[in-house]
């Protein structure tokens, strides 16, 4: 998608805001539903929801394909937003109730390194397409990918129905977090754009925060049945691990959408150059990722987690090197190897830590949880690249390197959230 975002501006005379809701009008849903959807696959089945997940998202993609405008678009990746916020979370947990002990390990591996696979593959498919057919062209692909999905789980995949019955599904503190969510986004994109803080976008930031605020109040309300049970702030491990999340992995999405757009726009890359700009990334995260797991099982995660982000923070500030002339093998190349190393040391240990951090009963709201804020944060780093992505020229290349500067920064702060909060692996009340 990311790849596709100068060719969707320009067939549809797209602003920069445009650009940014392209990407964050599916991740809003995903962030803010995925909890939600793994609480209906307790309730409803997993492997149901599952199908329909798959089904709903590549009915949106078909939507996408055909979309005659930009308001369409966003409505279509609105609702794929949706499928994966079903699918995703009652994927994983499939696999966690199929398998146990070492297999269990074996199949979640298989499961995370396949992920990583597609990550590497896709950008640069989806370049070819692009340069090739169109950037409706990758949407379609989703289609028979999704009818594969949905023929194996219903011929493979048993269902496993709770043997009680499961709470309520909290969706009023679904609705509230989406919008809540959605206007602060569109607060923080008018605000980052050409035209500033207006009026607008301060109020729309206001009212954001005012309805996140009552989502926490309905959660608090709900006690153990909540969408987040909040009693998993009181550990500060977990506290640590959120705050890593939140800025890692918004600078990872904001690296996401400006690597590609920077090399297409102001270094003239064709499509499949940008999508495959980043593939050392993918591959160098999937082939060191089970290593450092396994690593952080001796060692623990601790150290690992301070380490890696800053290691990330290193290759951000490597990315100052990068202009319109630049060759990749010199100055591009080396920054994404530094950076994929980094995020290698925090990818695997972070998952473990998570479930470390909180008591057995909360063991899978924190890991959905920590999902969810993931997907959070590449909405809140797109949100305020509206300026960055107006620009044009060597501008451009200056405002890309205000984003890693900031980046860098964000990544620092995450390895020092965890040397000051995460002090023991130990299980937390």
């Amino acid at each position: 998608m990311n790849v596709g975002l100068a060719a969707i501006g320009a067939d549809f005379h797209g602003s920069a805001g445009d650009l940014q809701w392209v990407i964050n009008a599916y991740l809003l849903p995903l962030g803010a539903l995925l909890l939600l959807g793994g609480a209906a696959g307790d309730r409803f089945g997993r492997r149901y929801l599952l199908v329909w997940g798959t089904a709903l998202f590549a009915a949106a993609s078909i939507g996408c394909v055909l979309a005659p405008s930009l308001p369409w678009l966003l409505s279509a990746r609105f609702v794929q937003g949706v499928g994966s916020a079903i699918l995703m979370p009652n994927s994983l947990a499939i696999l966690g109730a199929s398998f146990e002990g070492e297999a269990k390990g074996r199949a979640v591996g298989i499961w995370a390194s396949v992920g990583a696979a597609m990550a590497a593959i896709g950008p640069v498919l989806g370049g070819w397409l692009i340069d090739t057919v169109g950037w409706r062209s990758i949407f379609l692909i989703n289609l028979p990918l999704a009818l594969g999905a949905i023929v194996f789980g219903l011929l493979f995949v048993r269902e496993v129905l709770p043997e009680r019955e499961a709470p309520p599904l909290d969706v009023t503190g679904g609705v509230l977090a989406t919008v809540g969510l959605g206007t602060l986004t569109w607060g923080l994109t008018i605000g980052s754009g050409p035209a500033g803080w207006t009026l607008m976008a301060d109020g729309l930031l206001a009212a954001g925060v005012i309805l996140m605020l009552s989502f926490l109040w309905i959660e608090k309300s709900r006690g153990s049945r909540a969408m987040i049970p909040l009693n998993m702030f009181g550990s500060p491990p977990f506290v640590g691990l959120t705050l890593l999340t939140l800025l890692l992995y918004g600078a990872l999405g904001a690296l996401m959408v400006l690597v590609p757009y920077l090399l297409i726009r102001a270094a003239g890359y064709s499509g499949t150059q940008a999508g495959s700009a980043l593939l050392p990334f993918a591959v160098i995260l999937a082939i060191a990722s089970p290593r450092i797991g396994a690593l952080a099982g001796r060692i623990g995660s601790r150290w690992l987690l301070i380490c890696g982000p800053l290691v990330v923070a290193a290759g951000f500030l490597l990315l100052l090197r990068v202009d319109q002339q630049s060759n990749y093998w010199t100055a591009l190349f080396p920054a994404i190897v530094v950076m994929a190393a980094g995020m290698a040391c925090a990818v695997s240990p972070l998952t473990t830590a998570v479930l470390s951090s909180v008591d057995g009963s909360h063991t899978g709201s924190a890991s959905g949880l920590n999902s969810a804020v993931a997907r959070i944060a590449g909405m809140i780093a797109t949100a305020l690249l509206g300026n960055i992505l107006a620009m044009t020229g060597p501008e451009l290349v200056q405002g890309f390197h205000i984003a890693s500067l900031a980046c860098a920064a964000a990544c620092a702060g995450a390895g020092v959230s965890i040397f000051l909060l995460f002090t023991a692996e130990a299980k937390k009340a």
